[in-house]
């Protein structure tokens, strides 16, 4: 069964996106920023990052990240899941690894709650987790912010974070993950 959106409709919905949101009042466009809004909306804890008006410069990611929230909902729901499909040496480097059921989205021997209560898959989680927001934080912004609308604004620094990113990504997938799987 074919995607039920191709990647070309998809590809000009997410490059409009940039210049909608300057139409709207040149609003940002990302989603590590709604961490910053929800931990200032629901834990005033008297620490200065956390101390903004989040209703005024948050209200705006916080409705966009509902809404990729409700998109993602509906489209699980509606949307029937279609085979992965992995390349033979991909697979046969899974097995290789201890996976051997590839029948859902991902791997349910690396991706599960038995998975996670491993030293292996705490340390993938939390460290993991605690990467990627320090990173975030870190870098003024995540992927989708800084690859979507950072480059489309021809910012140094997104250029910079996006190129971090991929090495970052290529990093981990060649040398970090074979740890731990």
């Amino acid at each position: 069964m074919p995607h039920p959106l191709p990647w070309y409709i998809a590809g000009l919905l997410i490059g409009l996106i940039v210049p909608a949101l300057l139409l709207l009042g040149n609003k940002p466009f990302g989603i590590s920023s709604n961490f910053r809004h929800i931990c200032a909306a629901t834990a005033p804890c008297g620490i200065e990052f956390f101390s903004h008006d989040w209703k005024r410069s948050g209200l705006w990611n916080l409705t966009f990240l509902a809404g990729v929230c409700a998109g993602a909902a509906i489209a699980a729901w509606v949307a029937p899941p279609a085979p992965i499909h992995l390349s033979p040496r991909v697979v046969a480097d899974l097995q290789a690894a201890g996976v051997h059921d590839f029948t859902g989205l991902v791997p349910r021997e690396i991706f599960s709650w038995s998975g996670l209560l491993t030293l292996r898959g705490l340390v993938a989680i939390v460290v993991g987790g605690f990467l990627v927001g320090f990173g975030t934080a870190y870098a003024g912004g995540c992927t989708s912010g800084h690859a979507i609308a950072g480059l489309a604004d021809r910012q140094l620094a997104s250029l910079i974070a996006v190129c971090g990113f991929f090495a970052g990504g290529l990093f981990a997938s060649y040398l970090l993950l074979p740890l731990l799987v």
